[in-house]
């Protein structure tokens, strides 16, 4: 047996780069409302961020036609080169910006842009700077890699925008990449046109990478969405992160993809050889579809999440001692419920167990999160307004 397997009497024991690895606290919220449902509760769901609306017939027909017609074999790991020509068609005509299919990689969801982005540019020891309160992944994949995680904190006196000049104050020579994410999970805050020119400014001056988790960039309200690709000198310096899952309501294709200078394409396709190997085929034609076909349904769907922030918003604001901004995109509201003077986690386990409602505390975002709950107001008009309520009744039972 090899001797770089190392056993106990338990079974395996993991590489010791295990216990750095974090996970994503929504669907272990999920777990635990489904254990709930199976003993017989109803459980509003309000926790995981997903739409709750079907992927369009259009595309789910040009995926069942891709199988039949044998789209079932390996294709080239960065992609297949007509649907990478035509994501970098469609990001270049929605950011204005000159791309082509060679700075395109896609992958199976758009996390793969993430892991392969850290792993392909950041070593042990160098500093990443992102987002806190932000995705939780951000985080876990810094860590994992033995890097340094420097948060920049959000705050609600800011909407929930970072500040850029306390950026260039964490910015140091050993800083290797930052993480912006706009329209932002879990706030749902959006950058503006100045935050982007200033963070441009600051990135190509140093010559820092940026990793632009975009995935929201079609689910927006208030505001215009601007890449932070289109700014002078960071088209060398941008990574692009975009999919199908949020705007086509494709979560379970797990299709994702990045936009990224040409040299890096390379090495992040290369890191998917030794993966993933490639994307599904099928599933890229209805890729293909999804972003060459009616987009009639993502319009209708950002009209309806646009409605239920409204709803949600004037609903949370109603209840005393909650206050709620209302975010310029994505599909998420971060109330603040600090006067309850309980832990963030603390009353999103009660509001759980006792009055039946799945919420996210805001520390599963980063501890800059402290006193906030999480939402997706991906649920319909009567969802929202029982799961508000309970979480009215939840609160004044604490």
């Amino acid at each position: 047996m090899s001797t770089s397997m190392q056993t106990t009497g338990r079974g395996v024991a993991p590489a010791e780069r295990m216990a750095r690895l974090g996970t994503e606290s929504a669907f272990e919220v999920l777990a635990a409302a489904k254990a709930l449902e199976a003993k017989g509760h109803h459980v509003v769901h309000l926790e995981i961020g997903e739409p709750d609306f079907d992927t369009p017939r259009n595309i789910v027909d040009a995926g069942v036609k891709a199988l039949q017609e044998g789209w079932t074999h390996y294709n080239p790991s960065a992609g297949m080169q007509d649907v990478r020509e035509a994501v970098a068609a469609d990001t270049a005509r929605r950011r204005g910006i000159k791309v082509t299919g060679d700075h395109v990689v896609i992958c199976p969801g758009a996390k793969p842009i993430m892991f392969f982005t850290i792993f392909a540019l950041v070593d042990p020891g160098d500093e990443v700077i992102y987002p806190n309160p932000g995705f939780p992944i951000y985080e876990s994949l810094i860590d994992f890699v033995g890097a340094k995680r420097v948060p920049i904190t959000l705050r609600e006196e800011n909407q929930f925008r970072l500040d850029t000049n306390e950026l260039r104050d964490l910015v140091t020579d050993k800083t290797r990449l930052i993480i912006i994410n706009s329209p932002q999970n879990p706030t749902g805050s959006v950058l503006t046109p100045d935050d982007m020119e200033a963070i441009a400014s600051i990135c190509a001056e140093r010559h820092i990478a940026v990793l632009a988790d975009e995935i929201y960039n079609r689910i927006i309200y208030d505001g215009e969405f601007r890449s932070i690709w289109s700014y002078p000198g960071m088209d060398e310096l941008t990574i692009i992160l975009d999919g199908m899952s949020k705007t086509y309501a494709m979560t379970g294709w797990r299709l994702g993809y990045g936009v990224m200078p040409t040299e890096l394409a390379v090495r992040v396709a290369r890191l998917q050889t030794n993966s993933n190997s490639c994307t599904a085929s099928f599933s890229q034609r209805a890729l293909l579809e999804a972003l060459q076909g009616d987009q009639s349904p993502v319009e209708e769907m950002v009209a309806t999440f646009k409605r239920r922030r409204d709803l949600v918003v004037d609903l949370l604001n109603d209840i005393e001692g909650v206050s709620c901004l209302k975010p310029a995109g994505a599909f998420y509201v971060f109330p603040n419920v600090k006067s309850v003077g309980r832990p963030a986690k603390e009353i999103a386990d009660h509001l759980l167990q006792n009055a039946k409602v799945a919420t996210l505390g805001g520390t599963a975002f980063g501890s800059d999160g402290e006193g906030y709950l999480r939402l997706s107001y991906a649920a319909s008009d009567d969802v929202l307004r029982e799961g508000v309520e309970r979480i009215r009744k939840g609160l004044a039972s604490l």
